[in-house]
């Protein structure tokens, strides 16, 4: 780290621009969009439905985040839990099918297989614009399924795609991207009814970090 005192001034002002944004783009979502978003869930749950996350990238990586929240961090027994994957994570069936049918198909063909009118697909897209994604979304609508978008920029040929969008309207990827997961650990802790945790107690004892006791 440079001790220029204008290089750590430029470090601040990208820091406080980078916060910035990303408190409007929070601050944009529509809380009607939320509250929609969450009653799906919550009927998909209710009716041990399925849940399908598609995205590619950087949204692929929050798709497998998304799915592992509601599979296990949303509760400790199964009927408190979803059963949701994400469908990225598959790495032979997504290139079983991109190499067969082309990469557009990459998540539809697999929904065309999994995917049962209750379910529920969830879409992650800074553009709403990846043909993949919205292939997949297509077939969504098709077999009856309910969808959600999580969106940036205008929201892409997505925004008219999907049920619900939790749209974030920034051209910045990384902004919409740490809404997206915000926006994830808000409805995960609305699902769950309660925070993920108490907080703890402050000690001063010292800790034994192999047993995690006071020594």
């Amino acid at each position: 780290m440079s001790d220029d005192p204008t290089v750590l001034a430029s470090v601040t002002q990208v820091y406080d621009l980078f916060t910035r944004d990303a408190a409007s783009g929070f601050g944009a979502i529509d809380p009607g969009a939320v509250n929609q978003v969450v009653t799906i869930l919550q009927t998909a749950r209710r009716r041990r439905a399925r849940v399908y996350v598609i995205g590619n990238g950087g949204s692929a990586t929050t798709a497998s985040h998304i799915a592992c929240d509601l599979a296990k961090g949303i509760g400790r027994t199964r009927h408190e839990r979803l059963r949701a994957v994400a469908l990225s994570d598959s790495s032979a069936l997504l290139t079983a099918w991109t190499n067969d049918s082309g990469s557009t198909h990459g998540f539809s063909g697999q929904l065309d297989t999994l995917l049962d009118p209750q379910d529920v697909v969830i879409a992650v897209s800074v553009s709403g614009n990846s043909a993949n994604v919205l292939a997949g979304l297509d077939t969504a609508r098709e077999l009856g399924a309910a969808t959600i978008g999580l969106l940036g920029s205008d929201g892409g040929r997505a925004l008219h795609r999907v049920d619900v969008a939790l749209h974030v309207p920034s051209w910045d990827y990384g902004v919409v991207e740490t809404v997206h997961i915000g926006l994830l650990h808000a409805l995960a802790n609305a699902l769950r009814g309660r925070p993920l945790s108490a907080p703890r107690p402050v000690t001063t004892e010292p800790v034994d970090i192999a047993v995690g006791r006071p020594q």
